[in-house]
């Protein structure tokens, strides 16, 4: 979780941008590996669309320090008619399934069990938006995900939500199953999901994804990511939201995840690394 921040990279990035003391804030935290207590009234984002500036700033940083390029996104929504809210994900954080995964590598353990959707094409600015339709032709592929929950603050759910959302939406780590190209034939919000946790049934359940069509998403992001100055691209990644809440984990843990006609995801999480030889 420690990222190599460098102090002239950080004081760069954040002198100019929007929001720059919060994503001053942010970059420490994940730099020193010290948790914020609290985010002063003042700069507590006013909108998504200031959150959405600290993200910017934060992942332009990540970006040139180590985290490498931004590989996909998350996003979700309230409710199947709320306004979705988004975060970037970079390659440093988006793993295959089967991943074992530090024990440092997050704070948090907080697993969500999630959909998510692999492009096949890009979706370049242009003048007008991204149709459903015209969104759905370039998904490539539909694949059973885990994100981890994580946070630069002291502990989840303890700041204002717009904070939590300029945090990259709390965004820890991503695992990503297999994917299956005949995802037209999978309706998610009735989708059967199992979640084992060191072979313990923890989840049984149908849907559950309180945000309702993945693809209404979708397409918001699609037309959301040009405004941000990344519109989606081939190979990108995009887990579109919990289908079970959170469940904050314990170390070691040995978690998969399955979607009724989908490859399961499995990922070890905080199991420590052995030394050479044992």
């Amino acid at each position: 979780m420690n990222a190599s921040l460098s102090q002239t990279s950080l004081q760069t990035a954040t002198e100019t941008a929007p929001d720059a003391l919060l994503a001053s804030m942010l970059l420490e935290a994940r730099r020193t590996n010290k948790p914020l207590h609290t985010v002063p009234e003042t700069i507590v984002p006013i909108n998504p669309k200031a959150a959405y500036a600290v993200q910017d700033v934060v992942a332009r940083v990540l970006s040139e320090t180590g985290k490498g390029e931004i590989v996909g996104w998350k996003v979700g929504a309230a409710t199947p008619t709320a306004t979705p809210a988004c975060a970037p994900l970079h390659k440093a954080t988006v793993f295959e399934s089967g991943h074992d995964l530090s024990p440092s590598f997050c704070r948090f353990h907080g697993a969500e069990a999630e959909i998510a959707y692999s492009f096949a094409k890009d979706l370049p600015a242009r003048s007008t938006p991204w149709t459903t339709e015209e969104v759905a032709e370039a998904i490539g592929a539909i694949h059973a995900a885990i994100e981890l929950l994580d946070t630069r603050f002291v502990a989840p759910d303890t700041q204002h939500n717009l904070s939590h959302l300029a945090d990259q939406g709390s965004h820890g780590a991503l695992i990503v199953g297999r994917g299956v190209t005949t995802w037209r034939d999978f309706t998610p919000t009735t989708l059967p999901m199992t979640m084992l946790v060191n072979g313990e049934k923890r989840y049984d359940q149908l849907g559950g994804n309180k945000a309702g069509d993945p693809l209404r998403l979708l397409t918001w992001l699609a037309n959301h990511a040009i405004e941000r100055g990344r519109p989606l691209r081939a190979g990108d990644v995009v887990t579109t939201g919990s289908t079970m809440g959170t469940l904050f984990l314990e170390d070691p843990s040995d978690i998969c995840v399955s979607f009724e006609g989908l490859f399961p995801v499995e990922a070890r999480i905080g199991r420590p690394f052995c030394s050479q030889g044992e």
